[in-house]
C-alpha cells in the first residue's frame, strides 16, 4: 500500500498541474501523514544518537506508582540502533488496542527486553519509590545482555553500576524509553485483567487498580481485597 501511494504522489509532483481524483487526493493524504509520522519517531531518536557510540542502549520505565491495588510493573528494553518503529508514544497516549499491537512488534524487533514486577506486600513494606527502583534493577537483570548505558524516565536507579541518564517525560522524547513504557503498561494491564476473574467486585479490568470512585464505594462497603496496598487505602477504609 506505501509503494502505491509513494507513485501517486510522484505522478502529482511530476504534474503539478493534473488534476487529481479523489483516490489520488486520499493517496497524497496518506503518504502526507506517514511522513509526518516518521518525522516524529526520527525526533524520538535524538537521545538514541547522541548516545549512538554505546553498543546497547536500554529504555526503562514503569508504570502503576499510583494505583490502590495490584504491583508495580517496570521494564528495560534494548532496541537496534536502526529501530524505527512507527506510532510508538508515551503509553498513556495510546489505546488498549494501540498499545496491544505496538507490544508485539516491539517484543518481536527488541534485542532484548527484561520485566520487573513488585508486588503490593513489597510496596506497603518499603514504600512504593523503592518499590519502582526494585522493579527497574529486576528489569535489568533480566535482559539477555547487559545494557552500556541506561536512559531512564525521570529517575536515578540506585545500586546500578551502569551509566544512566534520567530523562523527564521521558516516555515521549525517546523511543526505547516509549517501548518499555508500552511494554509495562500492557504486561501489568493483562496482570489486572486477570485479577478482575478472581476480584470482579472491584472492576479492576476498567480501572486496573487506579482510584475510581466504583472502586472506592467498593473498598466502602466491602473492604480490601488481598490485592490492595494497605499503604493506600487507610484514608478510604
Amino acid at each position: 500500500m506505501i509503494s502505491e501511494v509513494e507513485g501517486w504522489a510522484e505522478l502529482h509532483w511530476k504534474c503539478p498541474r493534473r488534476n487529481m481524483t479523489k483516490k489520488e487526493e486520499a493517496m497524497l493524504k496518506k503518504i502526507e501523514k506517514l511522513n509526518k509520522e516518521k518525522q516524529r519517531i526520527e525526533e524520538m531518536c535524538s537521545y538514541e544518537k547522541e548516545y549512538s557510540q554505546y553498543d546497547y542502549i536500554c529504555g526503562i520505565d514503569e508504570v502503576g506508582r499510583g494505583p490502590l491495588a495490584g504491583p508495580v510493573v517496570a521494564c528495560a528494553v534494548i532496541l537496534p540502533k536502526d529501530a524505527r518503529i512507527l506510532y510508538v508514544n508515551d503509553s498513556k497516549k495510546l489505546s488498549s488496542k494501540k498499545r496491544e499491537e505496538l507490544y508485539d512488534i516491539i517484543i518481536n524487533e527488541a534485542v532484548s527486553y527484561g520485566i520487573g514486577i513488585v508486588n503490593q506486600d513489597i510496596i506497603d513494606k518499603i514504600n512504593i519509590l523503592q518499590a519502582t527502583y526494585m522493579a527497574m534493577r529486576q528489569a535489568i537483570n533480566n535482559l539477555s545482555v547487559k545494557p552500556d548505558i541506561l536512559l531512564n524516565d525521570a529517575v536515578t536507579i540506585p545500586e546500578v553500576d551502569i551509566k544512566q541518564v534520567p530523562i523527564i517525560k521521558g516516555d515521549a522524547k525517546s523511543l526505547s524509553i516509549a517501548c518499555a513504557s508500552i511494554v509495562a503498561k500492557v504486561t501489568r494491564d493483562r496482570m489486572m485483567d486477570e485479577y478482575h476473574n478472581i476480584y470482579p467486585e472491584y472492576d479492576f479490568k476498567s480501572n486496573k487498580g487506579y482510584g475510581t470512585k466504583a472502586h472506592i464505594n467498593a473498598l466502602k462497603e466491602i473492604g480490601p481485597s488481598p490485592l490492595h496496598r494497605k499503604t493506600f487505602i487507610k484514608n478510604f477504609i
